[in-house]
């Protein structure tokens, strides 16, 4: 297998403040000079001097009504404050203390989660994975040269995908189930391997268990996300390591790099991923026609 067929084939796939009312009460009348006989002025005056008297009382209780504006700080204890004024109060020191829980609440949202588990880290991936049985996506390859390409990838489990370059590249990687054509346009020529000689086969299960399918060598995370790294060794030419490379925020595979027997490296990007419709099936057909070389 030549080296440029291997970086190709591994490719496979893959959120009030208120007025304080006081009331004031009016001075009452002050009191009116008897009208009557005339005093004579011994017992007479004598009398109008006792009759004040009897009225102390009533006098000392309407002192309190006095018109003067009394000393808040000597009215304070003699009276509460009017029901109104309170309610208004509590309205702005509730919304407050409503406006201060909010803010605590997005803080305690806002702090860092725990990283995860290298077993949760598996189980996520295994589950974004398998959440859908057909992919569309762009992509972009950078090569262990440097050079970079781009194209079309269509994947339908089980087994079928196809990996589609633009130009000015004429390459083409195209498996039905059961066998890989890594084609050539330019030069017409077209290489057949069994689907079970090539990296990422797995990512073709119907049911992706990281843990089974493959020997799970490191799991690494960081505020990027998580990238697990694996090993196989029944591809074409010798032991691949492959590394997947996962969203921090979604979990979907977003990158992947391949490392083939021959020490090409290979790093591929994903981009405008569709899980939702299903790729024509006519796409993952391979010509087996007289231009072929079994591998």
């Amino acid at each position: 297998m030549k080296s440029p067929l291997a970086a190709a084939l591994v490719l496979a796939l893959l959120a009030a403040s208120g007025a304080q009312a006081v009331e004031q009460t009016k001075k009452p009348p002050a009191a009116k000079a008897q009208a009557g006989k005339p005093a004579a002025k011994g017992k007479p005056v004598a009398d109008a001097k006792a009759k004040p008297k009897p009225a102390d009382p009533k006098t000392a209780q309407a002192k309190p009504a006095d018109p003067k504006p009394a000393d808040p700080k000597a009215a304070a204890p003699a009276a509460k404050p009017p029901a109104p004024a309170v309610p208004d109060a509590a309205k702005a020191a509730i919304g407050a203390a409503a406006v201060g829980g909010a803010a605590a609440a997005v803080a305690v949202a806002a702090q860092p989660q725990a990283p995860l588990t290298r077993e949760e880290a598996i189980k996520r991936a295994e589950a974004s994975l398998n959440s859908s049985p057909v992919m569309t996506a762009d992509f972009v390859q950078i090569g262990g040269d440097g050079r970079r390409a781009e194209g079309k990838l269509y994947v339908h489990k089980v087994g079928r995908m196809r990996f589609e370059y633009a130009q000015p590249a004429t390459m083409e990687v195209v498996s039905d189930g059961s066998q890989v054509a890594v084609r050539d346009r330019k030069l017409n020529t077209q290489d057949l391997y069994f689907i079970s000689q090539t990296p990422l086969k797995f990512l073709l299960n119907e049911k992706i268990d990281l843990e089974k399918d493959v020997k799970l060598v490191d799991v690494v995370i960081d505020d990027a996300g998580a990238s697990i790294s694996i090993e196989d060794k029944a591809t074409f030419g010798g032991t691949s390591k492959i590394k997947l490379i996962f969203d921090s925020k979604t979990f979907t595979l977003k990158q992947w790099q391949v490392s083939d027997p021959q020490g090409y490296e290979t790093l591929v990007s994903l981009f405008n991923v569709d899980r939702s419709r299903s790729p024509d099936p006519n796409l993952f057909k391979i010509d087996k026609g007289s231009l072929l070389d079994f591998h």
